[in-house]
């Protein structure tokens, strides 16, 4: 389908407000598969994030800082996020007993042993998401996004 029949108009769109348009439709339908291959763990993408993040620690903690900058997508309510899988059980969160003022956050194993099963629904998902592009394709998108 192409833009003009996505956003229901007969107008010739110019090709730069086409490609942005095209941008914010590929993203919009990549959030809501990704967003439903999560929903039966009850975990948003950006908690997902968090939770592969702290798993890429490999045991050693992380601050709200370090999450912030290796987040996929940047927000400012991280200690939100991160409360929310406290509630849930997946991380915890401990004071830093060389310094008070630092918080320092763990994977649990059951965020861990749940993570691993998000990772099949993610591998389903990512593969539906690209099954129209083959190997060569996804090369060249990605040397194109680098371009950003």
């Amino acid at each position: 389908m192409n833009v003009e029949e996505a956003i229901k108009t007969n107008k010739k769109i110019p090709l730069e407000s086409r490609t942005i348009i095209h941008f914010f439709l590929v993203n919009n339908k990549i959030n809501e598969m990704i967003s439903a291959s999560l929903k039966d763990f009850d975990v948003s993408l950006q908690q997902f994030n968090v939770l592969r993040i702290l798993r890429g620690q490999k045991g050693e903690p992380a601050n709200l800082s370090t999450l912030n900058e290796r987040m996929v997508t940047k927000m400012s309510n991280t200690t939100r996020l991160v409360d929310k899988l406290i509630l849930k059980g997946y991380v915890d969160r401990v004071v830093c007993p060389s310094n008070r003022r630092k918080v320092e956050i763990r994977i649990t194993d059951e965020g861990r042993a749940a993570l691993e099963k998000m990772d099949v629904n993610m591998e389903v998902v990512e593969n539906e998401i690209l099954k129209n592009l083959s190997s060569k394709e996804m090369e060249q998108l990605n040397e194109l996004f680098n371009k950003f």
